[in-house]
This record gives C-alpha cells, structure tokens and sequence, in this order.
C-alpha cells in the first residue's frame, strides 16, 4: 500500500468538512446547511475512492514493471 495521493487527501478533508457542516447545521436547525455538509460528505468520500483507485491502478502498474524486468 503506498501513500495516499493528493486525490485521497482532498477528499478526506472535504469529508470531514462536510460532517462538521451538516453538525453544525443540524445543531442550528439549519436545514440549508446540514443538507450542504451532507453532500460536500459525500463529494469527499467519492473524491478519496478515485484516490484509493489511482493508487491501485499505479502501484499494480508499477508491480507488472517490476515483473517485467526480472
């Protein structure tokens, strides 16, 4: 497992952002505002999978190089 991308990094960060915005908004009585965290929650979450699966495609890449060159 390699370390995470830049891809995987946003994305966690809009996540969090966006749980302690839909908090906040639900602790306010914001509906606006909760319904916005939920969704920036759910654009990092999508965000950090396509991350995890650069990654993936790029460390099995780099494994059939390596293979390659035995």
């Amino acid at each position: 497992m390699g370390l995470p991308n830049k891809a995987e990094i946003k994305g966690k960060v809009k996540k969090a952002k966006g749980t302690v915005k839909e908090n906040v908004g639900h602790a306010v009585g914001n509906r606006k505002m909760e319904n916005q965290g939920a969704a920036d929650r759910s654009k990092g979450s999508v965000q950090e999978t396509v991350g995890k699966a650069r990654r993936k495609v790029g460390d099995a890449v780099k494994d059939v190089g390596k293979a390659l060159r035995k």
